[in-house]
């Protein structure tokens, strides 16, 4: 059915295209064909209107439009084909006549640019999917023959994976909402790793947080600086765990800390008397032997410039209200050495429960910038990495659990906290951390 809707919708694209070749009488055209190429353009895809948000509606009306010009544009062109070369003459006197098919084919560049342009503004506003890379490239390669077409193809076929994709989520939630699979003993407290900070406007951990609260999660954010030395960042942790558990009484907190936010918990937990007030600390890919390469980084480069480019980091944050930036600080906490250190001086506390999870780059151009520029000269000092650390760095607790989902492109260490809001066939960020979750609550904590 569904594609019958779309051989005729294009068929009237067409037909209102070419009206003046077609000898369609003026009143058929503006009370027939002008009316029904308008429907098609408002509401162009009939199943759209079953799907959850405004937004994957209009990004579903927009590759629908999108469709609709490709097949639409191959039946003009056929017959454009035709008129010009006279092999309709026999059919309509007209059709020798120049002057008609240059205004005819005037006729059709106006309607097709209509539908063209509606879908393409539909995604461009509406897909989160798109990305500023083929955005990019849609528009770069928008007046290159054939390869438009290819690009636009590929442009469908995004924006319609993230329509069943995104769909599929909010109904898998509403299905188990009542469920509350995330609902645990004690809250989330999610803590970042370097170089980042807990931010309004936008969140380190991409999409988790929501998916998590609408199944029932409760989350807090560390709010601690984005550049300190392990101890540092660890009182700070200290004192925001013990204002939540202070303001809210819920006596504990579950942590699930990311990269270096990793090490800063098992600090806080071992050293300061944190662990009172943490039922659960869960470190993702955190470096907790170190990286090798840190290490080779910091002897390597010159005092001066380490000094250099700490010093103009420092200042950067300091403009945007972190007066205690410490750049070197930050970086020496994550070298092997330095990690080895820490952990021969600091045990587990006996009253938490860790667990850990890692993940693999499968190759380097599966990463964002920089971590497909990292991950090759990092493997050469750490092994297979996430595009920062070390296959070997990341078990840590009472339970490992491994990413490696296989195929071409892996999951990265910013894939792990949905840094770059990406879908991908191989893994699924949200509800694995939905998973990790429910798997607290049923542990009790």
């Amino acid at each position: 059915m569904i594609y019958l809707i779309r051989l005729l919708s294009s068929l009237i694209i067409s037909l209102t295209a070419n009206f003046y070749s077609l000898g369609v009488r003026p009143a058929v055209f503006i009370f027939l064909c002008v009316p029904l190429f308008a429907v098609i353009n408002f509401h162009p895809c009939v199943s759209s209107r079953r799907l959850r948000t405004k937004k994957l509606r209009n990004n579903a009306d927009g590759c629908e439009l999108l469709i609709l010009f490709l097949l639409s544009t191959a039946f003009s062109f056929v017959y454009s084909v035709l008129g010009w070369t006279g092999c309709l003459s026999g059919a309509s006197s007209l059709a020798a006549d120049p002057w008609l098919w240059l205004l005819n084919t005037l006729f059709v560049i106006i309607i097709e640019a209509i539908v063209f342009w509606n879908g393409m503004i539909r995604i461009y506003l509406s897909s989160s999917q798109l990305g500023v890379k083929w955005r990019l490239i849609g528009a770069l390669c928008g007046f290159v023959p054939v390869a438009n077409l290819i690009v636009l193809s590929k442009m469908i076929r995004i924006v319609r994976k993230e329509v069943v994709c995104e769909n599929e989520k909010i109904l898998q939630n509403e299905d188990r909402k009542e469920e509350q699979i995330c609902h645990t003993k004690y809250p989330l407290l999610l803590v970042h790793g370097v170089f980042f900070r807990d931010s309004d406007y936008f969140n380190y951990w991409g999409r988790i947080p929501k998916e998590l609260e609408a199944n029932g999660a409760a989350i807090y954010y560390g709010n601690h600086p984005s550049a300190a030395s392990v101890e540092d960042s660890a009182r700070e942790l200290d004192a925001r765990i013990r204002q939540i558990v202070s303001e809210t009484n819920c006596e504990k907190v579950n942590i699930i800390a990311h990269s270096k936010g990793g090490l800063d918990c098992r600090y806080a937990l071992s050293a300061l008397g944190t662990d009172a007030y943490v039922a659960s600390l869960t470190t993702i890919n955190t470096p907790h032997r170190g990286c090798e390469f840190a290490d080779f980084l910091l002897k390597k480069i010159p005092e001066s410039q380490k000094n250099k480019i700490a010093a103009a980091y420092n200042a950067t944050l300091r403009k945007i209200g972190e007066e205690d930036a410490d750049f070197l600080a930050a970086v020496s906490s994550l070298t092997a050495e330095q990690c080895a250190k820490f952990n021969e001086q600091l045990a587990d506390s006996p009253h938490v429960y860790y667990q850990s999870t890692g993940s693999r780059l499968s190759v380097p151009s599966g990463g964002r910038f920089p971590l497909n520029m990292t991950c090759a000269p990092i493997r050469f000092f750490d092994g297979y990495n996430d595009g920062l650390v070390g296959e070997k760095s990341f078990s840590w607790g009472e339970r490992y659990e491994f990413i490696n989902p296989g195929g071409s492109r892996g999951v990265s260490h910013g894939d792990m906290i949905d840094l770059n809001r990406e879908n991908f066939d191989s893994f699924d960020v949200r509800e694995f951390y939905v998973q990790l979750v429910h798997e607290l609550k049923e542990k009790g904590f």
